[in-house]
C-alpha cells in the first residue's frame, strides 16, 4: 500500500512541475523575466521555512565529515548562483517557445548529468547512456530544428538552461552528503533571489503592482513547485527506489504538453510529436536500471530542479 501512496505522489510532483511552465509562461505577461525569478525564488526560500523546522532532517551518513558554517555558506552561494542562471535562461527562454517543447527540453537534463558525471569526474558510464544520447539527439532534431533546418531562439535557450540543471544538479548531489537538504534548497533561493533583484533593478523596472499582477502563477511556482512538491521528494525519497522516484517524476514533461495544450492551447505538429517521443524514450532509457548493479556507474538523478526543476 505503501509503495502505491508513494507512486501516486510522484506522480502529483510531476503535475506539479509540468504546470510550472504554463505559470512561468503567463507570469511574462506581466512582468520582467528576472523579477519573475525574484519572486518566486523568494517565495520558495520563505515557504521552506516552516518545512526546515516541521519535518525532520534526513540524517547525513556516518562516514560524511562535519563542515564548517562558512563551508555551507560557500555551498548556498554557489548553488543560488547556478540556479538564478538556469532558471534565468529559462525564464527568457520560455518567452519564445511553447511550454510543452519548454518541458521536453528541459528533461534532457537527466541525460546530461551522467555524461558530465563521466567528463568532470571520469566515473564509469554504462553503455545505455551512449544510445540515450543518440536518441535524444534525434529528438531534438525532430522537436526544434524546422525543415529549413532553423532553430528558434527560445528553444537554444531552454536547450543551454538544461544543461546549466546538469550542473546544479551535479553541485547539489555532492553538497547535500554534508548539510541538511532543507537548509541548502532554502539558502540557495534566497541567493538566487537576491541575484534575481538586482538582475531586474539593472535590465528592468520592477513593480509592485505588476509583482501583485501575476501573484498567482507566482505563488504557484513558490508555494506548490518549490515549497510542496520539493518537501514531498524528499518524503518519498526515503521509502521508494531513487529510479522509480526519477522515471515517474520525468512524466513532467508530458504533463507540461498537457497543460499547455489545456490551459493555453498550445499544439503540436507531427514533427515535434515525433521529436517528443525520441526525448522521453531516451530519458526513460538513461533511467532505467542496469542488469549489473556496478556502484561505479552512473545513475540518474533522483533530485532535480523545478519546472525545471526546483531543489
Amino acid at each position: 500500500m505503501k509503495e502505491y501512496k508513494n507512486s501516486f505522489l510522484c506522480l502529483v510532483i510531476a503535475l506539479i512541475w509540468g504546470c510550472a511552465f504554463v505559470a512561468q509562461s503567463v507570469g511574462m505577461e506581466y512582468i520582467g523575466p528576472f523579477t519573475f525569478t525574484a519572486a518566486r525564488f523568494f517565495i520558495g526560500s520563505a515557504v521552506l521555512l516552516p518545512v526546515i523546522l516541521l519535518v525532520p532532517a534526513q540524517p547525513a551518513g556516518d562516514e560524511a565529515p562535519v563542515q564548517p558554517k562558512s563551508w555551507f555558506l560557500r555551498a548556498g552561494i554557489l548553488c543560488g548562483a547556478v540556479i538564478f542562471l538556469s532558471q534565468s535562461i529559462q525564464q527568457v527562454g520560455i518567452q519564445y517557445t511553447s511550454v510543452g517543447k519548454a518541458g521536453f527540453i528541459s528533461s534532457t537534463y537527466m541525460i546530461l548529468v551522467p555524461l558530465f558525471s563521466w567528463v568532470f569526474f571520469r566515473q564509469k558510464v554504462p553503455p545505455k547512456l551512449w544510445a540515450s544520447i543518440a536518441i535524444a539527439i534525434a529528438g531534438m532534431y525532430f522537436l526544434c530544428m524546422s525543415e529549413s533546418f532553423h532553430i528558434n531562439l527560445g528553444d537554444l535557450l531552454i536547450l543551454l538552461c538544461s544543461v546549466v540543471i546538469a550542473l546544479h544538479t551535479l553541485l547539489v548531489s555532492r553538497f547535500v552528503l554534508y548539510c541538511d537538504s532543507r537548509k541548502l534548497a532554502c539558502l540557495q533561493f534566497f541567493v538566487g533571489g537576491c541575484i534575481s533583484l538586482a538582475a531586474a533593478f539593472l535590465f528592468e523596472e520592477p513593480s509592485w503592482q505588476g509583482v501583485l499582477a501575476c501573484a498567482v502563477p507566482l505563488l504557484y511556482l513558490g508555494v506548490l513547485s518549490s515549497g510542496l512538491a520539493t518537501t514531498l521528494q524528499m518524503l518519498v525519497l526515503r521509502e521508494t527506489d531513487p529510479t522509480v522516484v526519477s522515471l515517474l517524476t520525468s512524466l513532467q514533461s508530458v504533463f507540461s504538453v498537457l497543460a499547455g495544450w489545456l490551459i493555453l492551447g498550445q499544439g503540436f505538429s507531427q514533427r515535434e510529436l515525433f521529436g517528443c517521443v525520441l526525448v522521453f524514450a531516451a530519458v526513460i532509457l538513461v533511467q532505467l536500471p542496469s542488469r549489473k548493479k556496478n556502484p561505479q556507474e552512473v545513475k540518474a538523478p533522483a533530485v532535480a530542479t523545478g519546472s525545471g526543476r526546483d531543489q
